[in-house]
């Protein structure tokens, strides 16, 4: 398959946060990533739903704080709580589907993340499929 992100794409996670704050939104889960997240806590299934999970528009997401923030982002470390653990959608990004369609797209995500504005290293067009099917998968489900 020849996408246009054939030669692959720049991208180092840089630990910014900033995929993880500002604007209200959701981080999908499904039930893999419950029970993933649930045994990262130490916790029962049950008792991660109803300490972390909210549904939005019938499906379960994490909660988040007042400003928009991930509950599990810590801003004093820049890190995340969950990160060995994390959710698909934390996992994939930048690799998500409608992110990937175009260099057009690919522009708007630059402009989000700096971590897409590095020259190296290069991320192979084929690790960025399967990142890309994996959240599809997930979403699936």
């Amino acid at each position: 398959m020849n996408d246009w992100f054939e030669p692959g794409l720049p991208f180092h996670c840089t630990g910014c946060g900033d995929c993880c704050t500002g604007e209200p939104g959701a981080v999908w889960l499904d039930d893999a990533d419950v029970t993933r997240l649930a045994a990262h806590l130490g916790l029962e299934v049950q008792a991660f739903e109803e300490k972390h999970v909210r549904l939005v528009a019938g499906r379960r997401s994490l909660f988040e704080r007042f400003n928009g923030d991930c509950e599990f982002f810590n801003r004093e470390t820049r890190g995340c709580g969950l990160y060995d653990a994390r959710p698909t959608q934390c996992r994939t990004y930048p690799w998500w589907p409608h992110l990937i369609e175009s260099a057009e797209a690919w522009e708007g995500v630059k402009r989000e993340c700096e971590g897409a504005r590095v020259t190296e290293p290069l991320v192979s067009a084929e690790s960025i499929r399967e990142r890309a099917a994996e959240l599809r998968r997930s979403r699936a489900r």
